[in-house]
């Protein structure tokens, strides 16, 4: 049957396709009740990637919870053991928070788990899986493999740990290379460490060149197991299908508590992110007191909406009348927007009408293969995140305040600033009452007095902060500072800079994968050019 002429929606094609595959490889639908007992969720949120939960409570008078997850639920209710295995597929909905909206989803999402003795085999036969899903879905797609062992050793052998540990996860996972080095130094560790652990980002393509590279980091047995175990469940995956796109990023990393081994992640070109995430979970079995190991992977429904549209700005097509993919860049409008404009025009990335005088917001070169759009600075991030622009240029500002789920690449080093403390001339600091602070950061503020233990009370605002301790609305704000002369024209006096402000460069992570040698191009020539500044 011809599903497209069924006028079915693209997720719902993907589903019928994937679901024969799962039951030609032998996998039984598993179905759930769509309410879970609330201390399941509640004492696995890291599992979960979230905090807020929709709870209820039942007739009998117990907190229940809608299933932010199916896989908890699984392994909760399995009775697989190492001689007999639970082979299972599910399509299920799951209800999450959604951090752009600050409202729950509805999320249609599909699956399969592999529950018992967990070997090299089993791995094959579930990646296989995933490929053959992904390729069910778009023939343009990556899937990519690490292998957790390998970064977790060598964090290890540099005398990282709690705190310092995850917070270099979270950089590695954003590639920023930046953060890195900064993380390391106030961790303690030398230059030495420091540099070895910023080459994981560059651990990323084509399996075998990068296995390579990685060997060369090496620093005891397990991480050299974790590239042999890579290495041998490539071959076998392409000795199953020679056509698999299999790539590794060893800079991938899931949730250190709950999965081990190796780990994956699908993408499709013209999704905005990942569509399918999995890997081994064995420790997430232990922690239920399950004697069994488990691999699987979750089916994204509900990214797959958009996935074949046309490019709603047209095909690009060159004077020679060829096909162009474009490289779509967000400049933030304003002074720094020109100014990154003539870093990237430096560099060979120009667009000759992009000084004109008119009002167009969309200016292009099919000659170079870019497209830039002028956005509002604030949004950059918005845009790159949900694949409107495949890169953007936005303030570290706004990467701290909204979390964008992005990676950030270079740091510019313009439109330098600080991100400070300021209160008004003679204000004296009282630890026992609860300090009112004034700010648009609102996330960033309550990180910074967190860590401090210190009780806040914040005061949204959206513009002229100053005046908000000059009237005593607030005690102190919590504002970006660049000269200062704002705040000793107004009376105040800054009580502490805490974070160095100033550009990034941003990339959308599916595009990344699907546009990576025009990115890292001009990565590349951009960190010469930052270089010599």
């Amino acid at each position: 049957m011809d599903f497209k002429q069924a006028n079915l929606r693209p997720e719902e094609i993907a589903a019928l396709r994937v679901r024969g595959i799962f039951e030609q490889a032998g996998y039984k639908k598993y179905r759930m009740s769509s309410f879970e007992e609330y201390s399941l969720y509640s004492e696995n949120r890291d599992f979960l990637g979230g905090e807020k939960i929709i709870t209820f409570t039942d007739l009998d008078g117990k907190l229940r919870a809608l299933k932010p997850d199916v896989t908890l639920g699984i392994i909760k209710n399995t009775r697989a053991t190492r001689e007999k295995p639970e082979k299972l597929y599910y399509i299920e909905n799951v209800y999450r928070e959604s951090r752009e909206s600050h409202t729950f989803k509805e999320i249609n999402q599909m699956g399969m788990e592999f529950i018992g003795d967990i070997g090299d085999s089993e791995i094959v036969e579930v990646i296989d899986l995933a490929a053959q899903a992904l390729s069910r879905i778009s023939s343009r797609y990556v899937l990519e493999i690490s292998h957790m062992d390998f970064v977790l050793e060598l964090l290890g052998e540099c005398c990282l740990d709690g705190v310092d540990r995850i917070k270099m996860i979270k950089q590695l996972r954003n590639r920023n290379v930046e953060g890195i080095a900064e993380t390391g130094k106030r961790a303690g560790l030398d230059q030495e460490r420091i540099e070895l652990i910023c080459r994981i980002p560059t651990l990323q393509g084509n399996m075998d060149q990068v296995i390579g590279r990685a060997s060369s980091l090496v620093k005891n047995q397990r991480m050299q197991q974790a590239l042999d175990t890579l290495e041998t469940l490539y071959k076998a995956i392409k000795e199953k299908d020679p056509k698999a796109k299999v790539k590794a990023d060893l800079s991938t990393i899931n949730d250190i508590d709950y999965y081990n081994g190796v780990i994956f992640k699908g993408y499709i070109e013209g999704s905005a992110k990942s569509v399918i995430a999995g890997g081994q979970y064995d420790r997430a079995m232990h922690l239920f007191g399950k004697d069994v190991g488990g691999i699987g992977f979750a089916l994204y429904l509900n990214e797959l909406s958009r996935v074949g549209d046309e490019d709603p700005l047209g095909q690009a097509v060159t004077s020679s009348g060829k096909a162009r993919e474009m490289l779509n860049i967000a400049l933030p409008k304003g002074r720094l927007g020109n100014q990154v404009y003539n870093l990237l025009a430096g560099i060979g990335y120009d667009c000759p009408d992009f000084y004109e005088e008119n009002r167009k917001l969309v200016f292009e070169n099919l000659e170079k293969g870019v497209r830039f759009l002028l956005v509002k600075p604030s949004d950059v991030a918005i845009y790159v995140e949900h694949n409107a622009a495949d890169v953007g240029i936005v303030g570290k500002d706004i990467l701290l305040e909204s979390a964008p789920d992005v990676y950030e690449l270079l740091d510019l080093r313009l439109g330098k600033c600080r991100m400070a403390v300021a209160a008004k001339n003679g204000y004296v600091d009282d630890p026992d009452r609860t300090l009112r602070v004034a700010t648009k950061f609102v996330n960033v503020a309550k990180k910074y007095y967190s860590e401090m233990n210190r009780d806040i009370d914040i005061i949204k605002l959206n513009g002229s902060i100053e005046l908000a301790p000059i009237l005593g609305l607030s005690d102190v704000i919590v504002d970006i500072v660049e000269s200062g002369n704002t705040i000793r024209e107004n009376d105040l006096y800054i009580m502490e800079e805490f974070k160095q402000i100033s550009a990034r460069f941003i990339a959308n992570k599916a595009s990344y994968i699907f546009k990576n040698d025009i990115i890292e191009d001009i990565i590349s020539k951009l960190s010469e050019v930052v270089k010599e500044k």
